[in-house]
């Protein structure tokens, strides 16, 4: 049964929340001089949308080992350098987009999760922040923290994740590091061979 402090607490958030809009999206926030999507994008986004049913599939809903509020989460794929994977633990790289999964269902995050990391890829993003919380009061507790990070290995773009300093959200977010696109790893080979020649 609700404690008076509790009913008090409750109508000082309402009165503080009136005329508060909710956000329309919790997509990608872009950093200024990112560019919106070619036609060629929008067109993998679409194949891609088609084919979310059988992405989905790698992202399990069966029971998981559960993970404490307070965990540290950590990984990376092989061939991911040791000072890369230094500088994603440390909070290095600058965060091009972020995704707060707050008050997302399990089934809604994994498809908001996977839509995220889709259209950082079509945008060359490689360095974001997703913000799961820790859930200390969650049923059971971390619920929403421990299936994000085991999701996030399953997923063939993300190259390495760790849990993330304090100034952007501690052991409640992780930082991921996502592969270089196909048309980056060009420009780079391209910008290596113009060095050697």
């Amino acid at each position: 049964m609700p404690t008076d402090d509790h009913h008090d607490e409750n109508q000082l958030f309402m009165q503080e929340m009136s005329g508060v809009k909710p956000l329309t999206t919790d997509r990608v926030l872009l950093q200024p001089g990112h560019h919106a999507p070619s036609d060629a994008q929008l067109a993998r986004r679409e194949a891609a949308m088609r084919d979310s049913g059988a992405a989905l599939d790698y992202l399990t809903m069966e029971a998981i080992d559960m993970l404490r509020p307070d965990s540290l989460v950590g990984f990376k794929r092989d061939g991911v350098q040791e000072g890369v994977y230094k500088k994603l633990r440390l909070g290095k790289y600058e965060l091009q987009a972020s995704l707060d999964l707050h008050q997302h269902t399990l089934r809604e995050a994994r498809m908001v999760l996977l839509q995220f990391v889709r259209d950082c890829l079509e945008r060359d993003i490689r360095s974001v922040l997703i913000l799961h919380g820790k859930g200390e009061r969650s049923q059971p507790q971390a619920l929403l923290k421990s299936y994000v990070s085991a999701w996030l290995p399953h997923i063939p773009e993300v190259m390495a994740i760790h849990s993330a300093e304090r100034r952007h959200g501690g052991s409640g977010a992780l930082y991921v590091l996502l592969r270089k696109s196909d048309r980056k790893k060009a420009e780079n080979r391209e910008r290596h061979m113009r060095r050697l020649g």
